[in-house]
């Protein structure tokens, strides 16, 4: 059930109404307004104030405003008037059908402002479509009317050298025509005539002649080219993986698993989660939330690190360091069967034992030991000390504490 708000102000002239409702501390985001002619609900979870006004009101013109921790309405009047009081009294009957009749109308309100915004939408598209066609008309037009321009002076120009031979040829006519009267008035016209057709003449020869060697050097080039490589194949071949641990002592299986696991881990992430909706790209990569987490560890803010851990482990369930770091940070915590079951996951994807996890398994079994240790469990912790001793035989440090541990059990201590 919500909590009912009635520490309200209201105040009015003859037109209008001022309602002042406080908003409890909750945030403006989370205010939502539901206002009639006759009825006003403000909802802010958990909190909810109603009122059936006394007279109608003209929600068009009326408005408010949300801030500062108070909601301010202003509410203009339909007829000029004061009121006796805000709220009128009425049965609940009536009282269900003025809330239904808001919620219609404002379901309807909704649905219009909808169709008004894809009718715009629409609008805009249409006219961003018209745009575009108009400006690929205008570019279709520009580019005939050079093609058109292009065209004109191709036309003029061979017009003009069909009128220019059209004259010459004219002239060689009369030319002839006059050339057994002996006259020697039109000898500089035939003269100027020869020599302005020779020149054609002699530079159609020479770019034969041109033309000609060209094709005999580019023969000759093409007999001087030599043969095709032949075909062949390289072998190649790589350097082996060299393992850390002896020959004879080789663990080359249990090695090649841990890779594959390794390389499967990687692989097995889950993007499909309904948090991923609101994070950015860096904050969906496991590793990345890895090093958040380790970096909130080192600075004291435990929670927060268990909250990176936590996101990263949704994301990929197959990384032990996932696991053993929110151990650490349960431990701080003392959280410590958290611990113990996020330190026993780790070792259980930390097998097969291998020496590029040693460290890994040293680390999850001193976690696990510790917080047996911290439940009393001194048998069990004992155990995970004397396991990490196996690792790691020279650690002075494992060695005083197993031995506190063994005291403890042996009531020495």
């Amino acid at each position: 059930m919500p909590l009912i708000v009635r520490d309200h102000t209201w105040t009015q002239n003859q037109s209008t109404v001022y309602i002042s409702v406080p908003l409890k501390g909750v945030k403006s985001a989370s205010v939502h307004v539901t206002c009639t002619d006759e009825y006003l609900k403000v909802s802010f979870p958990p909190f909810l104030f109603e009122l059936f006004l006394f007279a109608p009101i003209n929600e068009e013109k009326s408005e408010a405003r949300i801030g500062n921790g108070v909601a301010v309405f202003t509410l203009q009047k339909r007829r000029d008037e004061l009121w006796q009081q805000l709220f009128t009294d009425i049965d609940k009957a009536n009282q269900m059908q003025i809330r239904e009749q808001a919620i219609l109308k404002v379901q309807e309100k909704e649905a219009e402002k909808s169709k008004a915004k894809a009718a715009r939408i629409q609008q805009e598209k249409k006219y961003a479509l018209e745009t575009m066609m108009k400006l690929e008309n205008e570019e279709r037009d520009r580019i005939q009317k050079i093609k058109d321009g292009e065209c004109a002076s191709a036309t003029a120009e061979l017009d003009f050298w069909r009128e220019t031979q059209r004259k010459t040829a004219e002239e060689n006519e009369n030319l002839k025509k006059t050339r057994g009267t002996g006259t020697q008035d039109k000898q500089p016209v035939y003269q100027k005539t020869e020599r302005a057709n020779a020149p054609p003449a002699i530079t159609l020869m020479r770019n034969t002649g041109d033309t000609t060697s060209g094709q005999r050097s580019r023969k000759q080039k093409a007999k001087d080219l030599p043969a095709p490589r032949s075909a062949g194949c390289i072998q190649i071949s790589f350097t082996p993986r060299v393992f850390p641990t002896a020959l004879r002592e080789s663990r080359v299986p249990e090695e090649e698993e841990w890779l594959k696991k390794q390389a499967e881990a990687r692989r097995a992430v889950d993007t499909d989660l309904a948090e991923l909706d609101d994070l950015r790209e860096e904050e969906r990569n496991p590793d990345w939330l890895k090093e958040k987490g380790d970096k909130l560890f080192m600075s004291g803010n435990y929670q927060a690190a268990v909250n990176a851990y936590n996101l990263a482990i949704k994301l990929n369930r197959k990384i032990p360091a996932l696991f053993s770091n929110r151990a650490a940070c349960h431990l701080k915590l003392r959280n410590l069967h958290k611990a113990i079951e996020d330190s026993s996951q780790a070792l259980e994807l930390l097998k097969p034992a291998v020496a590029a996890n040693a460290s890994a398994r040293l680390k999850a079994h001193v976690r696990r030991g510790t917080a047996f240790c911290e439940l009393e469990l001194y048998v069990e912790g004992l155990q995970d000390y004397q396991a990490a001793l196996e690792i790691d035989p020279h650690n002075t440090a494992l060695r005083a504490d197993s031995d506190k541990i063994r005291e403890i059990i042996q009531g020495t201590a």
